[in-house]
């Protein structure tokens, strides 16, 4: 049908009235099919001249990407009509710096007040092999990114029998203890109600049931370890970022350290990724280590009390630092530093650490810990930056 309306139109000053009519005609169902199929397309598509004004763009688009003022789209650039300022931002810096061929992800809620991972791609408009202006491709991966943070949760269910198996043993010495003293109390009863019938004097029965309620309180403890190391966090995941977070973290407690005389030193690898967090956990980790390492070089009693802050970007993982030259820990306590009521404080619960370690689990992560006694603590946090979807040819 193109081939027909091409050759047609090199004879257009030939053609009747009637073939004129017919060509128009094929050409607006030639117009409608092509729009029917770009309104179709699942994904978002919009379609920019070099002034990058809008000339076409379809539901899918409107839908995921929330549009205002779109009757000023022959005057105004795609970006100021776009709600979303990340990606406004993004848009305007590739039309500034002239980028095609390039890609980012985004979380967004929608027009439809859904939250969405969506991939926006900026690609060239060739025509007649001249670039005739810019198609902003966008891909909802919202599917794909709730299916791995599910595949994640299901790997982390895996240890759970381990750790079932590891509370029923120690659920049993409790147990048994408490059934040994309850026999011993009920003997003791009985043996007096044969004899003169009155029961033992109170110091007597307070002794079991001391050990009672002590193995009792044990049970509990397990119980509660137990509950809080398989209970999920309730987590909202966002495309982030973590050096801004940090930021703002370190303006908060910034006056406690330099009132404790320690002295704070940051460096944040400045690239502005963007990492698949909640930002609310992702604060609770730094402040949780900040505040651990504040303790340490405190109880160290060292006049130059030093904390470093370092952030940067290794083999597709964010890297965060945090290391302190307080009084550290020996090879023992750094393997037990993540486990439920642990703690080397006596004001602590010994449930800071494993929030810490759960979080970083979550979000797909993994930490660590270098520690030498007397010299200092190195905890080390590893958050994979998430992959790009589309794969771009170089231009």
């Amino acid at each position: 049908m193109a081939d027909f309306v091409e050759k047609a139109s090199e004879k257009i000053t030939k053609l009747s009235d009637e073939q004129l009519e017919r060509l128009l005609n094929t050409v607006r169902e030639e117009n409608k099919i092509y729009d029917s199929i770009i309104q179709s397309i699942p994904s978002g598509l919009v379609i920019v001249d070099n002034n990058w004004c809008i000339t076409k763009i379809n539901k899918s688009a409107k839908r995921y990407l929330h549009f205002f003022h779109l009757h000023l789209i022959k005057s105004d650039p795609v970006w100021n009509l776009i709600a979303d300022e990340e990606v406004s931002n993004f848009i305007s810096f590739c039309a500034q710096k002239q980028n095609t061929n390039t890609n980012e992800e985004f979380s967004i809620v929608s027009a439809d007040d859904k939250a969405r991972f969506i991939v926006v791609s900026i690609l060239p408009l060739v025509c007649d092999g001249k670039i005739a202006g810019t198609i902003i491709f966008i891909e909802d991966i919202t599917a794909k990114r709730q299916q791995e943070i599910l595949m994640h949760r299901m790997e982390s269910l895996k240890s759970l029998t381990n750790l079932a198996a590891s509370v029923a043993h120690e659920i049993k010495n409790p147990l048994g203890a408490i059934s040994i003293h309850i026999q011993l109390l009920q003997k003791s009863i009985k043996k007096c109600r044969e004899g003169d019938g009155q029961l033992p004097d109170e110091k007597f029965m307070e002794k079991y049931l001391s050990v009672v309620n002590e193995e009792i309180e044990n049970l509990n403890k397990i119980v509660m370890d137990f509950l809080f190391a398989v209970r999920p966090l309730k987590v909202n995941m966002t495309l982030s970022e973590p050096d801004s977070i940090i930021e703002k973290s370190i303006n908060f407690f910034m006056p406690e350290f330099e009132n404790c005389g320690i002295e704070v030193s940051v460096n944040l690898q400045g690239n502005r990724n963007r990492l698949l967090i909640d930002e609310k956990l992702f604060r609770e980790i730094f402040i949780n280590i900040v505040q651990n390492a504040k303790a340490a070089i405190l109880s160290s009693k060292k006049s130059n009390g030093k904390l470093a802050i370092n952030s940067f970007i290794k083999n597709d993982h964010y890297i965060l630092t945090i290391a302190d030259n307080g009084c550290g820990m020996d090879e023992a306590t750094c393997s037990r530093i993540f486990e439920p009521y642990y703690t080397t404080k006596a004001d602590g619960t010994g449930l800071g650490l494993t929030t810490v370690y759960k979080i970083v689990k979550e979000f797909r992560g993994e930490i660590t810990v270098n520690s030498e006694l007397d010299e200092g603590t190195v905890f080390t946090v590893q958050i994979p930056v998430p992959q790009k979807e589309t794969m771009l040819l170089e231009e």
